[in-house]
């Protein structure tokens, strides 16, 4: 169930992100041929609620590494510009859920550390995040709730601090 009880299975992707879904995608996903600019504005719209906090100039803020390559295209991008543009692109949308698919897979530290600064910030702005990601360190840090999942199955529920608390959780599922 998303949005307002609705089920998301057999939902056209427009349809959910409709609904105030927003995804960051593992491969990141940004369109190579258009600007960083061009990226951004063809996904701004109000969100699902008719929220618009999250503008243009918000996220470049937000992001003043995109600022400064605004004229560049997509495929010009590092890969942590390319993370942060793809986050910043789901942000134009003025999502209620952002999903974050390993937000910070081969990147350097730094970058990944920037990423996670606005994993919180997204927080802290109120838009709820599920974050899939095997860094455990970090995403207990910004979360509520962890869930571990083996096969599709739960085999861990419950909060940061529950889960810290059981380190033989974590050495037998997150191989720690």
């Amino acid at each position: 169930m998303i949005g307002h009880g609705k089920p998301a299975i057999g939902r056209a992707p427009y349809e959910i992100a409709r609904l105030g879904i927003a995804y960051v995608p593992e491969g990141r996903g940004i369109f190579g041929n258009l600007s960083v600019a061009e990226n951004l504005k063809m996904a701004a719209r109000a969100g699902a609620r008719g929220q618009n906090d999250w503008t243009y100039d918000r996220v470049l803020e937000t992001f003043p590494r995109l600022k400064e390559r605004l004229g560049h295209g997509g495929q010009q991008l590092s890969g942590g510009e390319q993370q942060m543009l793809t986050i910043g692109r789901a942000l134009m949308t003025n999502p209620d859920v952002l999903i974050l698919d390993e937000a910070t897979e081969g990147l350097a530290p730094l970058i990944a550390r920037d990423i996670w600064r606005i994993c919180q910030l997204v927080r802290e702005t109120g838009i709820s995040s599920v974050i899939v990601d095997k860094n455990w360190k970090h995403v207990t840090q910004i979360t509520d709730r962890n869930v571990i999942l083996l096969k599709g199955e739960v085999v861990f529920e419950g909060s940061s601090e529950n889960l810290l608390a059981r380190p033989e959780l974590l050495q037998q599922y997150l191989g720690v």
